[in-house]
């Protein structure tokens, strides 16, 4: 059944009880099995209607589907029999014996033989175990208190103890909002429409000149009939219709509650602890004592069940297992003003007005511009320079309109009034304001943004037809045209929530509306403060909401909007009055706002509407200047009066600079980034047109997704590639050999435990701790101390860190069963906030708190034993788990259970690596095998086996580890024998490096944090840094440049970790048990020198072509 046919049978619930047909109410929660009424069950178990009990139960688990379903009939079982011994009904008894209790024998034959021989005595109390037995009701009070424990705690109950939330008489408000919109589509609309059924549309009978009322409006997020409407449909004619939902209502789930944990201990006759009812009152009691259905008025939240065998304190995660993924939060905490971008660091000279600016999403040194004079632009910071420029221009003249052609021939040029990168950076689109109809729109285009409806990239335009478009961005095709707005639309921010897709429209009206991707209508209509011209953004992480306008009489509003209640949650406070243009702003890192507002930018918090500080930027600025933020919020790119553009930074961005302050650019690297998948320029074919053309009759849209090299030809099936071209050897640039300790910064971590093997290595998402997992199954974590000498508090050479652990002094230690750890495949994941990490050294999988280094939960006992663990990313509640027996699990934890099994490699499973861009997952095996499977359905869309050196074999078993680009679509596939790049989801091989054989095997490597550099370590100690394009050797670095002189033992890395948000540096995990942490020096701020043709987002040169230490062989 479909989620939506899910929820229809929850309103129909909903419905049945306001109707009070109690008796079909429980028996459509018993069929349907997707709401179990806990209060409903405590009134049959305390009347004891034991057939029904189990009637109720048959419809949500069976007696054998687990340990806990077992438990919850046999406690009701047995309570039966015992009330029938107590009744001295021994022939009832012996009925409730054979019928109903037998069927326990098979599980445990002497438990049935202890309760058969309850027969023989006068009084079962008599039995020690049952000598505490009360009365009835008593007996039946405690024993529902197991009950409900119990039934919490299956895994079969999960998300169906709780009733969604929903608003009094939703079904009734829907129908009414069908009627409404059915009574706006008549062509002859009464005022006071008679409306007698529901078995057919609506329509209105003769003609009367009666205009239909406007549709439904209400604030924030809903919808009321007008007087003049249609009286509402209710149960007697009555009562007024309820408001329908907010946004909440179509695109939130509400959260669940944490419980008490239960047993789900072994069955027997011990009678359960009167303590128990006492620790765990009973619910309170509602108005109907049979039915709770939650509403958004509700008191009474049920409780919600908690992953199956997990601990109490496993369980008080916000959510489910783990909580979920924010973006950046972990190192939320750590942000202040300082970390705001306040120092100029370059101006920018353009020669016209910047209307709009976007910061590449990977090459975060690359800005995107266009202007008032239709000129789009990408700039390169490091070089002040314009790498590309192309001018807006009409792409076939010759199919527009003669009225058209005549003001095109008049000089005409058109305003670039909106550029943006595509999320992962390979295209951009561009909006043309004209004063007619160019593809898209009538007039001009107003505003669009890139979105994926369906999993499918898309450009969502609006402009001053009134008409918000949706079109496919591969081909041109329209997909959606969204009508509803009664004046031109001025900006459109697409968004999900889970896996629900929608649009904000917003007008210069100053009405907000929200519309799915279905062609059905807008879904909410308010009115932004002010009724001001509004843009709306959400934060990062998207969990908030914000809109900023200004309003005709120049009155500027900046608020955040609380999207369940449907209101604005906060004002903030600062703006200017009166303001010259319409006030733009951007939000960053999840904390802080910033608006370009009387002649500076404007900062605040997101959780304080007082201004957080302003600065001028040296001065120069536009009374509203026009702003943008880089993807880490670490530079900042402001518009001037003089037609420039200010690039302002803060620390982090002077060190990105200064990192890639030697590297030149080549344009031609971004017109392959900028076509990737882009669609034929002339593919968005024009109709001959005319200035009104009706709105039904347009081709697509202006809106041009583009290359920068102004190709003409069809662009769809042009890939980057790595160049192959013959290099001029003077180019190349010299391999940089550090052999001494001066030539770089290294430093060893404090260590007092026993020192084995580094099995795993990794730093936390926020950059602040190195974990290590070593070959004895126990984790080490060393954290760095903000103080005056790391003011970030980030891992660092220059500061020792302290090997951390909690008071109680505890290790997080692996199961390791029967095991030997040193024969084991270790394998851990961290959580993308820090608080979790789950791990196996060839035992159990242990979920450990990284805060106290309790054990949270064991799961999945070998055989077959866990090799590799990796989070979905965008459900941490599913993991992929690769097993010793080449299989991959996905497991979902929160409800225990293996969704599916992979099965598509020959040897164990040693990698795996999610795209959240591509809906993928690679798996590499030590069969020396890549696979690629959908994470929609769970097939294997692609399989290929690495390709070796030639005149060389690969290795019967070796590990093979993957690892994706930053930009989601290259793979970096690491073997003791090469280092390869392919592309996914097709697993095309671009290029190959084979290391000289002096190095010995090649035994971890890991993109840095930009995915600019290949951090690669050999069995001879030595690392080399590749660069991730043309994977040549830009530095070497030796073992006596890190390790002490006088080792005795040959000590080499096993495994490397990268940085999170330090580009050059990174931690090697050694045979001997050390970890160490490598920089370059201060003086040098990176690693060796680029060769200018190897500067770029991704991988670009030939498919297959292999290269070595030598440029090529």
């Amino acid at each position: 059944m479909t989620s939506l046919s899910r929820e229809l049978v929850f309103l129909i619930l909903q419905f049945l009880d306001e109707e009070k047909f109690k008796e079909t109410v429980h028996k459509l929660e018993q069929e349907s099995g997707f709401f179990f009424n806990m209060r409903y069950f405590e009134d049959m178990v305390t009347s004891g209607e034991w057939e029904e009990v189990e009637k109720y139960l048959s419809g949500f688990t069976k007696v054998d589907d687990n340990r806990y379903s077992m438990k919850i009939f046999f406690e009701i079982r047995k309570q039966k029999y015992l009330e029938a011994l107590d009744k001295r009904d021994r022939a009832k008894a012996v009925e409730i014996l054979v019928k109903d209790l037998k069927v326990f024998a098979a599980f445990n034959e002497e438990l049935f033989k202890e309760i058969t021989q309850l027969l023989t005595l006068e009084n079962f109390r008599d039995n020690e175990q049952l000598s505490k037995y009360g009365d009835t009701k008593s007996a039946r009070g405690i024993m529902l208190a197991e009950l409900k424990k119990l039934i919490e705690a299956n895994p079969l109950f999960r998300d169906k103890l709780q009733f969604p939330t929903l608003k009094n008489s939703r079904l009734r408000t829907l129908i009414n909002q069908s009627l409404n919109w059915q009574h706006q589509l008549c062509k002859n609309p009464r005022p006071n429409p008679d409306i007698k059924t529901l078995f057919v549309d609506h329509s209105c009978g003769q003609p009367n000149g009666a205009r239909a009322p406007s549709p439904v409006t209400n604030p924030l997020m809903g919808a009321v009939p007008k007087p003049a409407g249609f009286p509402p449909l209710s149960a007697h004619g009555a009562a007024p219709a309820a408001l329908p939902t907010t946004i909440a209502g179509w695109m939130a789930n509400p959260s669940p509650v944490a419980h008490p944990s239960a047993s789900a201990g072994p069955i027997g006759l011990t009678a359960t602890n009167n303590a128990a009812i006492l620790k765990r009152p009973r619910t309170p009691p509602s108005n109907n004592a049979a039915m709770d259905y939650q509403t958004a008025d509700s008191e009474y939240v049920l409780k919600r069940s908690r992953p199956f065998g997990i601990s109490d304190e496993a369980n008080n995660l916000a959510v489910n297992l783990l909580p979920p993924y924010p973006s950046q939060s972990h190192g939320q905490s750590s942000y202040s003003s300082d970390d705001l971008p306040r120092s100029v660091v370059m101006t920018l000279n353009l020669g016209s007005v910047v209307k709009s600016m976007d910061f590449h999403p990977v090459q975060q040194i690359l800005l995107l511009v266009g202007t008032n004079m239709g000129d789009v632009m990408v700039y390169e910071l490091l070089s002040h320079e314009r790498v590309a420029v192309r001018n807006f221009k009409v792409w076939d003249l010759g199919a527009c309109s003669m009225p058209l052609q005549t003001s095109l021939a008049n000089d005409y040029s058109a305003s670039v009034n909106r550029v943006m990168w595509s999320p992962d950076g390979t295209l951009f689109a561009l909006l043309s304001i004209s004063l007619f109809q160019i593809d898209a729109h009538v007039g001009s285009v107003n505003d669009l943004a890139f979105s994926y409806p369906n999993k499918q990239l898309c450009v969502v335009t609006c402009g001053e037809d009134r008409v918000i478009k949706v079109w496919d961005a591969a081909t041109g095709a329209k997909q959606y045209t969204f009508e509803g707005h009664e004046a031109p639309v001025y900006s459109v921010c697409p968004h999900h929530k889970e896996n629900i897709q929608f649009i904000f429209s917003t007008a210069t009206d100053g009405k907000i509306k929200a519309w799915l991707y279905d062609n059905m209508g807008s879904r909410v209509d308010y009115d932004a403060p002010g009724h001001s011209s509004t843009t709306m953004a959400y934060s990062a992480d998207g969990t908030r909401l914000f809109s900023c306008g200004t309003n005709k009489e120049g009155d500027s509003y900046l608020v955040e909007w609380n999207e369940s209640e449907g209101a604005v949650k906060r004002t903030y406070n600062g703006l200017g009055k009166r303001s010259g243009g319409i006030v733009q702003f951007d939000t960053t890192k999840n904390r802080f706002l910033a608006a370009g507002d009387e002649f500076m930018v404007k900062f605040w918090e997101m959780d304080d509407v007082n201004l957080l500080t302003s600065f001028d930027a040296d001065g120069g600025l536009p009374a509203s200047p026009c702003i943008r933020f880089n993807k880490e919020g670490i530079l900042l790119a402001v518009s001037t009066n003089d037609n420039g553009v200010k690039i302002l930074a803060n620390s982090d961005g002077i060190r990105l600079l200064r990192t890639m302050e030697n590297r030149t650019f080549d344009a031609s690297r971004v017109a392959s980034a900028a076509v990737v998948k882009a669609p034929a320029i002339n593919s968005f074919g024009s109709a001959n047109i005319s200035v009104g053309t009706g709105v039904g009759d347009r081709t697509p849209p202006v809106a041009a997704m583009v290359g920068l090299n102004n190709d003409s030809r069809s662009l769809v099936d042009v890939k980057p590639r790595i160049a192959d071209e013959q290099l001029d050897k003077s180019r190349i640039p010299k391999q940089t050999d550090i052999n001494e300790s001066s030539q770089c910064r290294s430093l060893r971590l404090p260590d007092n435990l026993t020192a084995m093997r580094v099995s795993r290595l990794i730093y936390t998402n926020s950059g602040m701790a190195i974990l290590a997992l070593a070959s004895n199954a126990v984790h080490k974590l060393w954290k760095w101390q903000r103080n005056e000498r790391n003011a970030s508090g980030k891992a660092t050479t220059s500061v020792q860190p302290q090997l951390w652990q909690p008071p109680s002094g505890i290790l997080m230690t692996n199961d390791i069963s029967d095991t030997n750890p040193e024969d084991a495949v270790p394998c851990f994941a961290l959580s993308k906030n820090d608080s979790y990490v789950m791990s196996a050294s060839g035992g159990k999988i242990s979920l450990f708190n990284m805060m106290t280094f309790k054990t949270m939960t064991t799961f999945m006992p070998p055989p077959p034993a866990a090799t590799f663990l990796a989070f979905h990313p965008q459900d941490n509640n599913i993991i992929a788990i690769g097993m010793e027996d080449s299989t991959i699990q996905i497991y979902n934890v929160r409800v225990d259970e293996v969704k599916t099994k992979l099965k598509g490699h020959q040897k164990r499973i040693t990698g795996l690596a999610f795209s959240h861009s591509l809906n993928v997952l690679v798996s590499s095996g030590a069969d020396s095998q890549l696979c690629v499977w959908s994470t929609d359905g769970w097939e294997k869309q692609a399989s290929k086996f690495l390709q070796p050196q030639p005149g060389r074999t690969l290795a019967p078993v070796a590990d093979t580890r993957v690892q994706f680009h930053q930009d989601q679509i290259h793979l970096l596939a690491i073997h003791e024998s090469q280092i390869a790049i392919y592309e996914a989801p097709k697993l095309e091989c671009l290029k190959q490096w084979f290391p000289r054989e002096a190095t010995g095997p090649i035994t971890h490597a890991t993109y840095s944090c930009d995915s600019q550099s290949i951090y690669v370590s050999f069995e001879d100690g030595s690392v080399n840094v590749l660069t991730a394009t043309g994977l040549r050797v830009r530095c070497r670095i030796s073992p006596t440049a890190y390790l002490p002189q006088n080792q005795s033992l040959r000590v080499y890395p096993l495994v490397i970790a990268a940085h999170p948000s330090e580009p050059t540096q990174f931690a090697l995990g050694l045979t001997d048990g050390g970890v160490h942490v490598l920089e370059p020096l201060e003086s040098e701020g990176k690693w060796g020198t680029i060769n200018p043709t190897e500067n770029g987002a991704g991988p670009s040169t030939a498919a297959g072509a292999a290269g070595s230490e030598q440029p090529q062989r």
